[in-house]
Formats: C-alpha cells, structure tokens, sequence
C-alpha cells in the first residue's frame, strides 16, 4: 500500500515532526525506554523510520537511543539503508505474527487506507509488548470551512473517521483509551491519538456496544463514560482529552 494524504513523503514528515515528533522527544523517560518500534505503512523514503532510528539522548552526550526500527507495507522495498531499520513486506491489516515485538506502533496517516482498521487494530495488538505505545493519525473527513459543513473523501479512502468514532473502534480493539492522550485542534482536520496495549484483549465489534465498554472495562476516557451513562450515545461535545503536553482539549469547541 502507497497510499497518502500528502503529495511527497517530505510534506509527510514535516506534517508528523510538527504535530507528534517534536512532542514526543521532548519526553525523555519514554523515548529511553523504547527499545523497538515498527512503521505500520512506512513508505519508500522511511522519513519517519529514520527519524526513530536515529534519536539522540536529550542531553549532552547526543548519544543515539539505538532503537531498532522496521516498516511494513507492501510496496517492493526501501529506498533507504540504515543499521538500525528493517523491512518486512506484508499485508498491514494481517500483520499479526511476528518474532519480536513492539515498543512503538506507528501509524501515521495510514488508517483510512485500510479496509478492515477492526481486523489490524486487533492485529497489532498482538505484536504489541506489554504496555507498548500505538500512535495514529488520520483525518477527519466531516469539517467546517468558511462556517459551511465540508464532506471530503480522499483517493482510495475506506473509511470516515471523527474523535467519538476512534476512540470506540481503538477501545473495542484492546487499546488503552482512558490512560490516552487525544488531540484535534481548531481548523485543523487531523485526528491524533496515542494509546496504550490493555490487558484486554480485543473484543468483537458486533457484539461490543458503548455501553458495555463502558461498563464491562477500563478503556475508555472518563469524559465519554459520563456521556454514554447519561445520554446513551457518544457525543463530540462531551468530551475533554488530554494531550502529552498536558493541554486540555474540549471537543465542544470544535
């Protein structure tokens, strides 16, 4: 799969450095802690895997971090040579058995290409370590622009995605969502979430209504449990997420 929100792998990395990387490297008790990471739908160029691969220490020895890295996708190879990455050519949405496992799933602007995200995202929960981190990026395709609603589908798009919506399909499929952090800024269409591998194991989306993650586990955030129990939906505006930085997020301002 080559599929993009972007017109160069380039403008691709500078959109993730901008709106996760630089905030991440900035936590220097996790970025010494991850051992392995893996690009789910890296592309040719690996600007994202390189930019693992080749973290530093944030002090002054700038000593490298040494994490080992790989891409999957299914294009034919990389463009790129490094000690610290490799590549494995296969199906993301089977990704599932693998000999090592994950300290960080990377998922950037990959999930809307997929055509089944309930099948991978339980996948990859299964290459996950205990308590690894899974990271995604998608777009929102439902927008405001100049006051008027703004439906957009892009090319090879599967799915739509809003905040409420990933949040239920990350939680139903194992991960951590209540310990998470979430960010969707104003007139900004992209949807970031970082979430941690729970000790539940992903459940069956046919058979797993919002009440009952609600009631039955510990995975959702605590904002969207309140508006489940008292409305019996999930609504956008009732939530409040955190993001890394500590920052506040009200979804009713969006």
């Amino acid at each position: 799969m080559n599929y993009s929100s972007f017109t160069s792998e380039h403008l691709a990395h500078e959109h993730s450095v901008t709106n996760i990387l630089d905030e991440l490297y900035k936590q220097n008790e996790f970025m010494e802690s991850v051992g392995t990471m893996v690009d789910l739908g890296c592309q040719k160029e690996a600007l994202d895997l390189q930019w693992w691969a080749n973290a530093e220490y944030n002090d002054d020895t700038r000593a490298p971090l040494g994490i080992k890295c790989i891409g999957v996708n299914e294009i034919d190879k990389l463009i790129v040579k490094h000690q610290g990455i490799s590549f494995q050519r296969q199906n993301l949405q089977n990704f599932k058995e693998n000999k090592r496992k994950f300290d960080v799933l990377w998922c950037y602007d990959v999930l809307q290409f997929i055509t089944n995200p309930y099948e991978a995202l339980a996948n990859w929960w299964h290459v996950a370590n205990q308590d690894a981190m899974l990271i995604v990026a998608v777009p929102q395709t439902t927008n405001v622009k100049f006051g008027k609603l703004a439906y957009n589908m892009h090319m090879n798009q599967k799915h739509h995605y809003t905040m409420p919506f990933l949040i239920y399909m990350l939680a139903v499929c194992g991960w951590d969502c209540k310990d998470g952090f979430f960010k969707k800024a104003v007139n900004d269409p992209w949807l970031y979430a970082i979430v941690y591998r729970s000790e539940h194991k992903p459940m069956d989306p046919a058979k797993t209504d919002l009440y009952r993650l609600a009631e039955e586990t510990n995975l959702l955030p605590e904002s969207a449990v309140k508006s489940i129990t008292k409305f019996g939906i999930l609504k956008q505006e009732d939530l409040a997420l955190t993001w890394i930085d500590k920052s506040l997020m009200l979804m009713d301002m969006q």
